[in-house]
């Protein structure tokens, strides 16, 4: 028998989660994206390599980092904790920090490659003829990336939902307060409540394949 209410505490805190942290993942990410496309700087390629760097760390290292920056005793956690009066550390909001960081390199080269790929003397045969920089994008930039920006932001959103390591580190598994469907799952199985696992594995495989073929109709138009 299937309990649906504990099924769908995970689930719906993981989609929120999701949808948050891509909504900062996209944002900051194209930002830095189309910055980084026209820009040459000394020390570019570091900062880049830093960038791309919570994509090829192991899940727990994010999270031992993350822990580190805004643990109760870190000038960064104490600094939250005043200003909300509770700490950060395992609460959901933690778990949006976590998805933020683990799915930002791929949304960033996403974006990245996308800006890249604009013809710029488009660009500026719209200013030549008295588009200022807004009309520009919106017109010009905006049309040429969005296929990019959809499939980032998809992929960002796929990639927070599954998010498992660097959550438990810094989120914890709280039933119905921090407990996503990735760490649900674990406990799920850990405790021999199979049925549970496969009702929540079935649930986020629907899910993923769903945003991967919006991903891939979005390439092909």
């Amino acid at each position: 028998m299937i309990d649906w209410n504990l099924f769908w505490a995970p689930v719906r805190l993981s989609l929120m989660i999701a949808l948050l942290s891509s909504m900062v993942t996209i944002i900051v990410g194209s930002l830095l994206a189309k910055w980084m496309s026209r820009k040459t700087f000394r020390g570019k390629l570091i900062l880049e390599t830093a960038f791309m760097l919570p994509i090829v760390l192991p899940p727990t290292v994010v999270g031992f980092l993350l822990l580190v920056l805004f643990g109760r005793n870190s000038f960064v956690g104490t600094i939250i904790e005043r200003i909300f009066d509770a700490p950060l550390l395992f609460t959901w909001w933690a778990a949006v920090i976590a998805s933020i960081v683990v799915s930002f390199p791929l949304v960033y080269q996403t974006m990245k490659v996308g800006f890249s790929s604009v013809d710029r003397e488009l660009e500026a045969a719209g200013r030549s003829i008295g588009a200022n920089e807004w009309q520009v994008f919106r017109y010009i930039t905006l049309p040429l990336v969005w296929p990019s920006l959809m499939t980032a932001y998809i992929l960002g959103f796929a990639r927070s939902l599954g998010e498992f390591g660097a959550t438990l580190m810094i989120a914890g598994n709280i039933p119905g307060k921090t407990q996503t469907v990735p760490t649900a799952i674990y406990i799920a199985v850990d405790s021999g409540n199979t049925t549970m696992a496969w009702v929540w594995t079935v649930s986020i495989i629907v899910i993923s394949f769903l945003l991967l073929l919006i991903t891939g109709r979005t390439k092909t138009t």
